[in-house]
C-alpha cells in the first residue's frame, strides 16, 4: 500500500487568531479559506510539504453532535484538552524563540525529555496542544 497522512484537523473558535498562529508563528501557509465569519474552514501547512495539510475547523458542527457533546468540547477546548498535534524540526531552539516571540502561550520550554527525545510545546488560540520535537 501507498498510504501518506494529507490532512490532519484541529478545531478552532477564532479563525482570525487560529490563521495568525499557524500562518506567522509558525510559517505555515494557507492553502485554502473557505467560509465567513467564525464558520471558517481554513487549510494550512508547512511550505515545503504542499501534501500535507492542517485543516482548522469551528468544532461541533456535525448536525450528528448533541447539545451535551458540543458542550463537552467547548469545555475541553478551554481546558486545552480537545486537540494536539506533534510538529518536528530540526532546530528546535530557533523555532521555539519565534514562536514564542510572536506571542504563543508556552507550555513548556526545550526540554530533554526522559524518553529520549527533546521538545518543548504550546497552546494556539483555540487551546490545542501543539508539541514541537527536535530532529537529530
Amino acid at each position: 500500500m501507498d498510504i501518506t497522512i494529507h490532512t490532519s484537523s484541529l478545531p478552532h473558535d477564532d479563525p482570525e487568531a487560529s490563521l495568525a498562529f499557524y500562518r506567522d508563528a509558525l510559517g505555515f501557509e494557507v492553502r485554502s479559506d473557505v467560509g465567513q465569519g467564525r464558520m471558517r474552514w481554513i487549510t494550512v501547512g508547512p511550505v515545503n510539504q504542499p501534501s500535507t495539510c492542517v485543516l482548522l475547523a469551528p468544532p461541533a458542527t456535525d448536525p450528528g453532535i448533541t447539545d451535551a457533546e458540543r458542550r463537552t468540547i467547548v469545555e475541553m477546548m478551554a481546558k486545552g484538552t480537545y486537540g494536539w498535534i506533534l510538529l518536528a524540526t530540526h532546530d528546535l531552539d530557533g523555532t521555539f524563540e519565534k514562536v514564542r516571540g510572536a506571542g504563543a502561550e508556552v507550555v513548556q520550554e526545550p526540554t530533554e525529555q526522559p524518553y529520549g527525545i527533546r521538545d518543548c510545546a504550546f497552546r494556539d488560540p483555540a487551546g490545542n496542544l501543539i508539541r514541537v520535537q527536535e530532529l537529530s
